[in-house]
């Protein structure tokens, strides 16, 4: 992808993210029509469906040789990541807009050939976008997010991790996490993996956590990190599969190590 067709592709998809955003306000108050997915806590709305929809029907049209992952089953099924793919959540932390409405975003990630070129999060009820364009910078609204700050500390890091961690688990011997729970400054869950990401890409996280992620839930803010240098890949350190769900360790490049040895002291 050149750079006249990332910018292109680009200036389209931020106008359809701000429509679709204005959509999802305008109807949010309306009856939801809540189902459940895998399980009770896995929830779906008709407008997650209406969203998803409205991106599909517009990429279809105007961009027909493209792929698309959705969360909510109108993509394609791929098994490799040739040509250009967009990764799409359309109400990522679907519980928060269901119950506080508030704390969600629109996430759609961009591959071409596999590499990360085009990244939106947009914080539907704050009006805050993050955006990237691959070797261009990474913004929130207009302002340029800076370097991650390379000299940071475990024990100065606030992390994103959910109760889970300190639950039994299959992955990791939770005490080994309530350690290093005690070790870093402090911890979040925000209950939104995109918006989570977004915030280590802005400096104000430094780290997230999660132990089971699917491909949409984190494209955007891995092409949004890597940008400003930060290390996506699972909970071992290995690369990340967007064509697979796995764990997942996003981390500012100073700590991403040391989270990663913790893990591998309580791995089962």
């Amino acid at each position: 992808m050149n750079q006249q067709q990332r910018q292109e592709i680009y200036e389209t998809a931020k106008n359809w993210i701000y429509e679709a955003g204005n959509l999802i306000r305008e109807h949010m108050d309306e009856p939801l029509g809540i189902e459940t997915k895998s399980n009770p806590n896995d929830l779906v709305t008709v407008l997650d469906k209406q969203t998803e929809k409205f991106f599909v029907d517009r990429i279809h049209q105007y961009y027909p040789e493209h792929h698309i992952i959705g969360e909510e089953g109108y993509g394609d099924t791929l098994s490799e990541v040739d040509g250009t793919i967009w990764i799409i959540d359309p109400i990522d932390g679907t519980m928060n807009f269901v119950h506080q409405k508030r704390t969600f975003a629109i996430s759609i990630g961009i591959l071409h050939n596999g590499v990360g070129e085009i990244g939106f999060i947009y914080d539907v009820m704050g009006d805050v976008l993050y955006h990237v364009k691959r070797g261009e910078g990474a913004f929130k609204n207009n302002t340029k997010l800076a370097p991650l700050d390379k000299e940071k500390k475990l024990e100065e890091a606030i992390v994103g991790m959910n109760h889970f961690w300190l639950c039994e688990n299959k992955l990791v011997d939770y005490p080994v996490m309530q350690k290093f729970v005690r070790k870093v400054r402090g911890t979040r869950s925000h209950g939104s993996a995109s918006l989570e990401l977004a915030y280590i890409a802005e400096g104000v996280q430094d780290a997230y956590l999660a132990l089971s992620l699917s491909p949409w839930d984190v494209a955007a803010g891995i092409i949004l990190n890597e940008e400003v240098g930060g290390i996506a890949g699972d909970i071992d350190g290995n690369p990340w599969n967007p064509l697979e769900r796995s764990s997942s360790l996003v981390a500012n490049p100073a700590i991403h190590q040391s989270i990663v040895e913790f893990i591998k002291e309580g791995r089962k």
